[in-house]
This record gives structure tokens, sequence and C-alpha cells, in this order.
């Protein structure tokens, strides 16, 4: 990095590495996320044949979501939040350091081991179904964090960055995640227009295929413009959507090849769990959020109120900072280390890990986020981002309950 550098220029990159180190508190840290799959290697290794119930087995198998929704939720909960944000002369440091992408760099390669050793565990291995079941999930929680490195490498402009985000999307089948996600949801988060942007009263449930679908079809859009703008066509070698899904075509041979026909239902539960995981965190982000229109009938630019944000410590540490989403969208290129903190953002009650439960059961996700989003908007009701058929009444009793109870439970 500093080879080609005069010699009083390289001196200053190192001197500024270096004051980086020292006063980055959570430098370590931040190899949370990579030693995720070593951990994986070995929950899946200590997977035996089975007969009869076994409690370490079943453990072992299903691993990922007590880790995922029991032990990190907990832990954001002992360990609490972090609103901090770096000094200007630690951020300028830190936006350089390439310790940080390696670490992202690092996770790929661990999670294809991981994947590689559940796969034989799957199809080698005598489980009861539930176990299978357990095991293909847990690596889904692998592939479903894989695309939120993806994520990270994806903003960067270089061809090594984007292509490893490709690389980390293809067992999840999520190639095309990289085109809309950069060109689509950037572009259109938090109006009606974005498939990615949830809406109020919208349970997950609607808003999974809405969001599938409508991201699939984006993106083939956007690249089907992008060839055409340099004469090129849909099917052209240049396709990076095509690319993307060549590498997960290369993925499954190499599965199926490596551990026959049993290997299937694996790959397709890990991957619809894998993608479903990262539509939940869709789900939450920008959940009821509407940028208003000017004069012009132009929406207003993003800003730090268009994100729900979270600064619970322990998730971000996993998922690169993602719940600092605000200033993500507001800088798409800057590394996950030097996210800032916006005051002004509307804050989750607690942590993605923690908030994707409630998510799943739309009366308590409702009972939880409605109040918050109405009252981020001071009551005024036009100016939210809203579903198209307002809540059932049935939902509406189920919500109302679930919402009394919260409040017995001094649940705010």
């Amino acid at each position: 990095m500093t080879t080609n550098l005069q010699p009083e220029h390289r001196y200053q990159v190192i001197k500024a590495a270096s004051y980086a180190q020292s006063q980055d508190p959570k430098r370590k840290l931040w190899l949370l996320s990579p030693l995720a799959p070593i951990i994986g290697w070995a929950m899946y290794l200590g997977v035996k044949d089975q007969q009869g119930f076994d409690l370490k087995n079943t453990i072992a198998a299903w691993s990922g979501s007590l880790f995922t929704y029991g032990f990190i939720p907990a832990l954001d909960v002992l360990i609490g939040k972090d609103s901090d944000n770096l000094p200007e002369p630690v951020f300028k440091a830190l936006q350089t350091d390439a310790y940080y992408q390696k670490i992202a760099h690092a996770f790929i390669p661990l999670n294809y081991i991981a994947l590689f050793i559940a796969a034989h565990q799957f199809t080698h291995r005598q489980l009861p179904w539930y176990n299978k079941l357990g095991l293909a999930i847990t690596t889904g929680i692998g592939s479903g964090i894989a695309i939120n490195t993806a994520h990270e490498l994806g903003h960067k402009n270089d061809k090594l960055n984007r292509t490893l985000a490709r690389v980390s999307l293809a067992p999840s089948a999520y190639g095309h995640f990289a085109i809309e996600h950069n060109y689509g949801h950037h572009r259109w988060v938090a109006t009606p227009e974005d498939s990615a942007s949830s809406r109020y009263n919208e349970s997950f449930w609607q808003f999974l295929p809405r969001t599938v679908i409508g991201g699939l079809r984006s993106a083939i859009a956007i690249e089907r413009r992008r060839l055409a703008r340099r004469n090129k066509g849909f099917w052209h070698k240049d396709n990076e959507l095509l690319q993307g899904w060549a590498i997960t075509a290369g993925l499954y041979t190499a599965l199926y090849q490596l551990n026959g026909k049993k290997v299937i239902p694996f790959i397709a539960i890990q991957a619809l769990y894998g993608f479903s995981l990262l539509e939940s965190v869709n789900y939450l982000e920008h959940y009821g959020l509407l940028r208003q229109k000017d004069s012009n009938g132009r929406y207003e630019p993003t800003r730090p109120e268009h994100s729900w944000n979270s600064n619970n410590t322990v998730t971000n540490l996993f998922l690169y900072q993602l719940q600092r989403h605000s200033d993500h969208h507001a800088h798409p290129n800057r590394p996950y280390q030097v996210l800032r903190h916006f005051d002004e953002s509307p804050q989750l009650p607690s942590g993605y890990a923690s908030m994707i439960v409630p998510a799943y059961i739309p009366p308590l996700w409702f009972a939880i986020m409605n109040k918050r989003v109405v009252a981020h908007y001071k009551g005024d009701m036009s100016k939210i981002n809203k579903h198209d058929k307002p809540l059932s009444p049935r939902m509406q009793k189920a919500t109302n309950l679930v919402r009394k109870g919260l409040d017995w439970l001094g649940y705010s």
C-alpha cells in the first residue's frame, strides 16, 4: 500500500495507521465476524450419527439459531450500546487502514469452508429430520451474514472487491443483490418505489415476496440499461448478473459432485433461509419511513431520519456496523469501521438480532413499532410510508391485545 509513495508521504501514512491502531478500542473486536464461521466449523464437526434423541447433537445442529436469536441478543442487553463517534483524526486514519477490509475478505473463505463441512455432515450423518433442518438453517444464517459481507464489499469501486462481493453472495443465490442494492435501493430508499423499504402496517410475510420479486426485477432492469448504454446485449459476458449466477452454479455443482443428490434439500434450505434473513433485516431498516416530495414532485435527499438505527454493540461488531444505517445511506462508500451515529435518526428498541423474531410475528411487531413510527412523524399520518391496506379487524385486535400485554410488562 505504501511502496509507491514518497518517503515523507509513506511516513505520514504509517504514522496515521499507527495512531489509529492505538485509538480504536474495537480494533480486535471486529475479528468477531470472521470468527463466526470458525465457530460454525466446531459446531458442524460436533454433529454425530444419531439414533433417538440426543440433546448435544440437537444443540450443535441448531447452534446458529441459538447463537443468533439467543446469545447475541443477551449480550446486546448485557453489554449495552455505544453511540460514540470517532474523533476526526482517528476517523481519517481508520478510513484508509487496510486491516478492516482484510477482515471482511477473511470471512468469505472461512464461510465457504463452513458450508462444505455442513453439506458433508448433512448428507453423510444419520440424523433425524429436525436436526438436518437445524443444520441447514444454521448454514443459512452463515449465508445470510455472508450477504452482509457482500454488502460491505459491493460498495467499493475496485474490481477485486466487487468480484468478492459476488463470491460472497453465491451460497444464497442472491447475486442480483449487489446490483439492486447499490443502484436501486440506494436511489429509492424510504419511498413506495423501493421494494426493499417496508411499509407501515405491512407484515414481514407480505413484504417478503414483494421485496424478493421486486428486487430481482429491478436488478435485471438496471443491468439491461447499463449494458445497453455500452451497446451490449443482456447475454453479454460482461453482465454482472450472469457472472454472479455462474458462481452460484459452480458452487452448487461442486457441492452436488461431492455429496450427491442428498445435498439438494440442504442447498435449497440454506439459500432460502440466507436471503430471507437478509430481507428480515431490510424489513427492520426503513419500516414506515418516507422521504417527502418537494414542490417539483422530487423526493428529498436521503437523511438520517429515513433509516432505523441501533447502537447495540455486539450486533454491530458481527454485522460491520450495519445498524448505523443512516450514515451508510448518506455515504455508501464509507467503510464500516468509521460509520457514525446521528442523534436525529430514529432508534430501534433493540439490536437487529433482537428484532428479527418480533418481525416474524406481525401483532408483536405492529405493537412495538407502529407507535414509534407515528411518534417519529409527530402523529402526522400523511408523512408515513403506508401499506395500501389497513390492518384487518382480526389483526388490529391481536395487535391491541399484544400492546396491552407489553404495557402491563412495562415495555416502552
